[in-house]
């Protein structure tokens, strides 16, 4: 037996143990709504009302579909250096030209307004590198 129920504008069928049965165009807008989203899988389920498992499934089948492999992430050395040389630095509190933002892997950043910040922004940098990471 199949019951309906309405959402929004749509009507959707459930199954017998009340399960919503999405219609194949749905899930597809869906899928493509959250390669665009950049959220996470399960935060995206959340935010649409799809329980997880039901969403990743979706996900997979249709990395499967397209022969994509997913890579696992590499744990080595997530923290990238840049050198950056001041030239004609007329004293260590000059000011910069403009501001510059230190964007870490954790999505935090720091921002040197002042050359005599740079150091200190350099030992934050290392601290953090050697933190534990993490639970």
């Amino acid at each position: 037996m199949t019951n309906m129920i309405s959402a929004g504008e749509t009507i959707l069928k459930t199954d017998t143990k009340g399960r919503v049965q999405t219609p194949p165009e749905r899930r597809e807008s869906l899928l493509d709504e959250f390669e665009r989203s950049g959220l996470s899988g399960s935060k995206f389920a959340e935010l649409v009302g799809i329980k997880y498992q039901t969403f990743a499934a979706w996900a997979a089948r249709r990395r499967k579909q397209r022969g994509v492999v997913q890579v696992p992430a590499k744990a080595t050395n997530p923290v990238r250096w840049l050198e950056a040389v001041v030239n004609d630095a007329k004293s260590p509190t000059a000011h910069l030209m403009a501001p510059v933002k230190l964007r870490l892997p954790t999505g935090a950043w720091i921002e040197v307004a002042e050359l005599s910040q740079v150091s200190l922004a350099a030992a934050l940098a290392q601290a953090l590198e050697k933190a534990p990471a993490p639970c």
